[in-house]
């Protein structure tokens, strides 16, 4: 089975074109500044070295039937029609409280996924342009919506429900969701058949930990804790957004500097975290250049990030009374030797030691990190949302047929 795996953003189209249940890549790429100037598009498959289109795509369904175009190529395409695509799976962030796993698209899910817009006004939205786009040009194509919320279900009410009038949820559904469901859910499960072990066995803390962060306690396989909320602002510092906030402080400056609800929300996400602190950038590698420099901000700010993840590393491990696996993934958390050995560091009440030889020697590959003292392994694992995508595609298509 051929299964196309679509990651639809406000101004992009990735995409990877799998063959089920091989699990074999045969193409990839990305479409970018759609709607915009200087549109492109770059693709490879896996015999074959990259190309890039430059063209001008005004929307998303424009911007997939380019890439099905591309696809289909005779010369740099992985498939000879696009009549060989057998099912197509969407990430889709929110899917709030009504989808706990993923599922086939139809109606219903549409207006949901519709719905849910307002809780995810950035991602949702582009989410739904790629969904109605497969549905113009694969109309007969059974798709298959992935929900980031999904893995997050699981958690208790007590953890995810705010101390705030219980009316609001049941009005609007205030809640922590969480993000980043199917990458804590892939990497969980890699890093137990690393160790040999049982999912259902382990207590494992996920760090998902690139421009976007979050940090998820999974116990016996399920999902009990994360940190990012209602929205991804929550939790972790991050490389735009700020993370933990007393709401107090964001009434003080909307007062004190006349701010707008839109301009409050502007600097707490997209103002805020690294870049807010260090005042350099989002990109960890700049900050630790100019942390190397003697930039006293830049080392502030790399300080406030490890000790926040440091300390929802202890939360999550009192939540699940024990830690048996910690796990780095996402591109900080995969390339960043330093930025592990920081955090690990002094952790070692909870049975968390690395061998820093080890530690040093990985970058962007999977591996076991820990020292052979550690009770708790610490894993490197490079996360593949994408593949997680396609699994269950082919999955709940399989079924269908």
């Amino acid at each position: 089975m051929k299964v196309l795996v679509i990651n639809s953003g406000s101004s992009s189209i990735k995409y990877q074109l799998f063959l089920m249940p091989q699990e074999k890549i045969l193409a990839r790429g990305l479409l970018e500044k759609i709607g915009l100037s200087g549109s492109m598009l770059h693709h490879s498959r896996e015999e074959s070295s990259k190309i890039e289109i430059s063209t001008e795509i005004k929307d998303h369904h424009q911007g997939l039937r380019i890439v099905l175009e591309t696809l289909s190529h005779p010369q740099y395409g992985a498939i000879e029609q696009i009549d060989e695509i057998n099912a197509v799976g969407h990430r889709i962030v929110h899917g709030g409280e009504k989808y706990t796993a993923s599922c086939l698209v139809n109606d219903n899910l549409v207006s949901a996924v519709r719905k849910f817009c307002e809780l995810a006004p950035l991602h949702n939205p582009p989410n739904l342009a790629g969904i109605e786009a497969c549905e113009e040009l694969l109309s007969s194509v059974p798709q298959v919506a992935v929900f980031d919320t999904a893995f997050h279900q699981t958690i208790a009410d007590h953890a995810y429900l705010y101390a705030i009038p219980y009316a609001y949820y049941e009005k609007y559904r205030v809640r922590r969701y969480g993000f980043h469901g199917t990458s804590h859910r892939y990497v969980a499960l890699r890093a137990a058949r690393m160790l040999g072990k049982p999912l259902t066995e382990l207590k494992i803390i996920t760090c998902h930990l690139g421009n976007g962060c979050s940090i998820t306690a999974v116990k016996g396989g399920r999902s009990v804790e994360t940190s990012m909320g209602f929205t991804p602002l929550e939790g972790l510092v991050m490389g735009t957004r700020s993370g933990d906030l007393d709401p107090a402080v964001a009434f003080y400056l909307m007062e004190k500097l006349n701010l707008s609800v839109s301009e409050m929300k502007q600097i707490l996400n997209r103002e805020s975290g690294l870049l807010g602190v260090s005042e350099i950038g989002n990109d960890m590698r700049d900050i630790w250049k100019a942390k190397e420099a003697g930039n006293p901000r830049a080392d502030l700010s790399l300080r406030i990030f490890w000790h926040r993840l440091k300390k929802y590393i202890g939360a999550y491990a009192a939540v699940m009374n024990g830690l048996d696996i910690l796990v780095f993934t996402a591109g900080i958390g995969e390339n960043d030797y330093r930025t592990r050995q920081k955090v690990c560091e002094g952790m070692d009440y909870l049975g968390i030691e690395i061998d820093k030889k080890k530690n040093a020697a990985v970058q962007g590959e999977k591996a076991i990190i820990s020292a052979a003292s550690s009770r708790a392994k610490v894993l490197v694992v490079p996360t593949n949302e994408e593949l997680m995508i396609a699994r269950d595609t082919y999955e709940i298509t399989k079924r269908k047929t």
